[in-house]
């Protein structure tokens, strides 16, 4: 019965993870498609610079709770702690790679942040501090390649103080993780201003900055050609 319960638990975070909280909050706020605005990502930080604040924090809740939710229904009924974790990531691939978008999605940070805090809440929480202190220096994007490069090296040497039992699952789990985040980054979708960085430059971008660009604002500032609605 276990495992019908984990198969489906493995479908049902796919598809929670797959729905686009952020694109949906701008569509109804703004009646734009973030894709084409700002970082073009579909994350709760590019719901706010389009100007959504409220909306933004409803993607917030939500993003979070996709993450938590099925993995607190697979730890409630009982599922050992691997299942858990692939269930985990499958709503983290959700939001990264959704169904419903064309498999474009964010970058997860959120729904893994969700993830881990009912695998591990201490280790959510140090997760937490060491990405978004990077955030009042704008570089919130760098913040979390280092948060997630030092999420499995923590669950491995700080499992004890941390209060982690099933530290080898764990920590395969968030090294998978940390291996999603780097190929959303390198894959993300082309935009006009691709054409103009060279390669090498341009995944360095992407792998410390998120972005095309080196610069922030430029970036930032991106809009669709012709658009009106923003003049």
């Amino acid at each position: 019965m276990k495992e019908a319960y984990f198969a489906l638990l493995l479908l049902g975070g796919y598809l929670l993870g797959s729905v686009p909280a952020a694109y949906l909050a701008a569509k109804r706020s703004r009646g734009i498609d973030i894709r084409k605005y700002g970082s073009g990502n579909i994350g709760a930080a590019n719901v706010l610079a389009t100007g959504s604040k409220w909306a933004s924090i409803l993607v917030i809740i939500f993003d979070l709770g996709k993450g938590m939710v099925v993995v607190y229904i697979a730890k409630l009924i009982g599922l050992e702690v691997y299942q858990q974790v692939m269930i985990g990531i499958a709503a983290i691939v959700g939001h990264n790679w959704p169904v419903f978008l064309g498999f474009n999605g964010g970058r997860g940070l959120l729904t893994t942040l969700g993830v881990v805090f009912i695998l591990a809440p201490w280790l959510a929480l140090i997760l937490a501090v060491i990405a978004f202190a990077w955030a009042p220096f704008k570089q919130l994007a760098l913040g979390t390649l280092l948060a997630m490069l030092l999420l499995p090296i923590f669950s491995w040497f700080l499992s004890e103080p941390l209060g982690i039992k099933e530290v080898l699952p764990l920590t395969l789990g968030f090294v998978a993780i940390f291996l999603l985040l780097i190929i959303r980054r390198l894959t993300a979708p082309e935009t006009p201003l691709t054409a103009s960085v060279p390669t090498h430059q341009l995944l360095l971008n992407r792998l410390l900055f998120d972005r095309d660009l080196r610069d922030r604002e430029a970036w930032l500032r991106r809009q669709p050609p012709k658009d009106k609605k923003w003049a």
